[in-house]
């Protein structure tokens, strides 16, 4: 039993890992130059959207992660 739940952590950790690696990779885009003169901050950085994005950019990495384990291609 121990083994299932160190897998399914594995799989949930790999899965915020990816997650985040895709947002920060996304954060830069469709800046613009528009900046708050102040803070120097972006007025609209699509926050929500790159999110959706990197949400749906996880789920297709992960899975590919996901079959690999699946099909004893990676062995953990």
């Amino acid at each position: 039993m121990l083994e299932a739940g160190v897998h399914i952590s594995i799989l949930i950790s790999a899965f915020a890992v990816i997650w985040f690696l895709a947002l920060f990779c996304l954060l830069p885009v469709g800046l613009g130059s528009e900046r708050d003169p102040e803070t120097g901050a972006p007025l609209h950085p699509m926050l929500k959207k790159k999110m959706l994005w990197s949400t749906a950019i996880a789920l297709v990495v992960w899975s590919v992660f996901y079959a690999f384990i699946g099909f004893g291609w990676l062995e953990l």
